[in-house]
């Protein structure tokens, strides 16, 4: 017996033959997370990096941009689509690399974000050298591979953990090495990474105003309309028949389910269409997407807290130990005195390093 068909096997275990599916209607293959969902909020995104890229390259001009997002928002989606698009190449046995994406090790310390950096590059002895010598590796790699436009995912580690002495120097080595590669410099984060960029004076000036990949609403119908028209997209991909995502209500639905996290739309639908349809030849229906909710979001959801319930409350689902209860909310950051409200994530960080 094959893995494939022993897998089959234990798939069906316990099912009776009459209820067991048919393999042609299996669909434990399909995942969403193999498709770009080109939204508004992405597709504003990537034109920005663009822009700040080709200014880069016509006059020289080295901009920053700090890029923000809630977690499932998509911000690490764009940062790879965008690295897809500039391929690295060999050109006369040298490798080229227009796009670096470097992703922030925790608590990241001068060494450790230089060794990171190193290990994007391909440098096979990242780890060797002092923090100096690997600074000097950098900048001459960035010169020999052509490096036009350095990503920096996850920069809201530079203070998760670290204390305020350590992410200054962090900060202050970062800086540093933008000054000497003169590359375009994006930083994506979490909101809280307005923090750090605010601590260092010569990061706040070169990164400016943060750009915010909001998570979708639901308030007025323009957001309506927009967060809709990606169900529709969705719904679209689909390789089975399935109840009408984009339907006012059922949108709707979803919104509270999600918070307008695009993530958890993927996580909610990814379930219910890899497990099959429980409707007519194996239609989706908003019972398997109550279902659905319940294991990829939340397992002891309350049925009148369950937002595909038909009885249900339809509220944010932010309370304490909901799945939502934890959001580092932007205003924090960006209101004058927003980093003293009480009970927001990051407030801690956020006053010391202020």
């Amino acid at each position: 017996m094959s893995a494939h068909d022993k897998l089959n096997e234990l798939l069906r275990l316990g099912i009776s033959d009459a209820d067991k599916p048919d393999i042609s209607q299996d669909f434990l293959h399909f995942t969403l997370r193999k498709k770009i969902i080109e939204h508004p909020r992405f597709t504003a995104a990537i034109r920005e990096i663009a822009r700040l890229h080709q200014r880069g390259q016509r006059s020289g001009i080295a901009e920053g941009m700090l890029l923000v997002a809630q977690t499932g928002s998509g911000k690490t989606t764009a940062l790879e689509f965008y690295e897809r698009r500039f391929p690295r190449i060999v050109v006369r046995e040298t490798l080229k690399i227009p796009v670096l994406r470097v992703d922030t090790p925790e608590s990241p310390t001068v060494k450790t974000l230089a060794e990171a950096i190193l290990l994007a590059m391909g440098d096979p002895g990242a780890a060797k050298g002092t923090a100096s010598e690997k600074t000097v590796r950098i900048i001459h790699y960035c010169k020999q591979c052509g490096v036009e436009l350095l990503l920096i995912d996850e920069f809201q580690h530079f203070i998760d953990g670290n204390k305020p002495s350590e992410s200054k120097r962090v900060t202050d080595w970062l800086k540093n090495l933008i000054n000497k590669v003169c590359i375009p410099v994006i930083l994506a984060g979490l909101p809280r990474a307005i923090a750090v960029v605010n601590s260092n004076p010569q990061l706040r000036r070169r990164f400016g105003a943060p750009f915010y990949m909001a998570p979708f609403g639901f308030d007025t119908s323009l957001e309506q309309r927009e967060f809709r028209g990606v169900l529709k997209g969705i719904q679209l991909a689909l390789p089975v028949p399935c109840v009408d995502l984009f339907e006012a209500n059922l949108a709707q639905r979803f919104f509270y389910a999600t918070h307008g996290l695009l993530d958890y739309v993927v996580k909610i639908v990814d379930d219910a269409v890899s497990r099959g349809g429980s409707g007519p030849s194996g239609q989706v229906t908003q019972p398997d997407l109550a279902l659905a909710f319940k294991r990829s979001v939340w397992f002891d959801a309350p049925d009148m807290l369950n937002p595909f319930m038909e009885k249900a409350t339809l509220r944010l689902l932010n309370r304490h130990l909901e799945p939502f209860d934890i959001w580092d909310e932007i205003t924090q950051y960006t209101s004058p005195s927003g980093y003293r409200k009480k009970g927001k994530a990051g407030t801690s960080q956020t006053k010391a390093l202020l």
